[in-house]
């Protein structure tokens, strides 16, 4: 089946999302047969004590608490309406944060039950002053994370870290079981002019990820919208992940990563034949 598995709304504040409504229409015309909304969650209450950097990093990061509510019923009706033409999933797109554990897994405990769908990401690492964006501008990660660390690799080392960390973390049994974007340390590569290929520790550090992914009986996002990032153009993860996860049986599940109505099933047939 053609499957979306990671869509945005108008509930995002980034990006330019228009109705989901002419989203969905869009996939259902260019045949797709199942959808997952999975917006952004809401970021943890406190977590402004730790952000830093630019403020528009945690300003445009997720949907507001207060529209969750309003998000499944907005979607809940849309997923009625077109029962007949597509099988609609709703979900989140999860922040992993280690100091916010005991938050998010309350949160999910409390709207884990309405949703269908997950994916487990990470878009925030420890940098200079606190947590910092990975993937907002170059300039938030090479200033507030890269350097702060003393290389692209060691920035590269505490993303995969971190990632272990969310697939190994207890957030209750509605915690989502698909990694998104696994290689998101990398969009902004192509304008470092230091080494961004992987060390031989960091391919291992991917290895073992890739390995507790199987075990797990996890899934990953094979997301498209790496293919439009000026700075990286390739698929997340890149090829030599993607074939390893084939190697180890991993799922791999096609998301646009959708925040506008001209993203929908975008780069489809480029990874079509790693999805069959």
């Amino acid at each position: 089946m053609k499957r979306d598995g990671h869509t945005h709304t108008e509930y995002c504040p980034h990006g330019n999302v228009e109705d989901t409504e002419l989203l969905i229409q869009k996939a259902i015309s260019l045949g797709f047969k199942e959808y997952s909304i999975t917006e952004h969650a809401p970021l943890p209450k406190g977590i402004e004590k730790k952000a830093a950097g630019d403020p528009d990093v945690w300003t445009t990061a997720s949907m507001a608490l207060n529209d969750v509510d309003n998000y499944f019923k907005r979607m809940n009706s849309l997923r009625k309406k077109y029962a007949s033409d597509i099988l609609i999933h709703i979900g989140f797109e999860l922040d992993y944060f280690s100091d916010f554990k005991d938050w998010t897994k309350d949160f999910l405990a409390e709207y884990g039950p309405q949703t269908d769908d997950g994916i487990l990401s990470v878009h925030f690492l420890e940098g200079d002053g606190g947590l910092r964006g990975i993937d907002y501008s170059f300039d938030e990660y090479k200033i507030g994370i890269v350097e702060h660390l003393g290389s692209f690799e060691k920035a590269q080392t505490l993303y995969y870290q971190t990632v272990l960390a969310s697939l190994e973390a207890d957030l209750g049994p509605w915690k989502p079981t698909r990694l998104g974007h696994i290689s998101l340390c990398q969009k902004f590569q192509n304008f470092f002019d230091e080494p961004v290929d992987y060390s031989p520790k960091n391919q291992a550090l991917v290895h073992t990820l890739l390995t507790r992914v199987k075990q797990e009986n996890y899934s990953l996002d094979l997301n498209t919208a790496g293919f439009y990032k000026q700075g990286y153009q390739q698929s997340y993860p890149q090829v030599w992940i993607t074939e390893k996860a084939i190697d180890l049986g991993i799922p791999l599940v096609y998301g646009s990563d959708t925040h506008a109505l001209m993203d929908v099933g975008r780069s489809y047939s480029k990874v079509e034949h790693y999805l069959q």
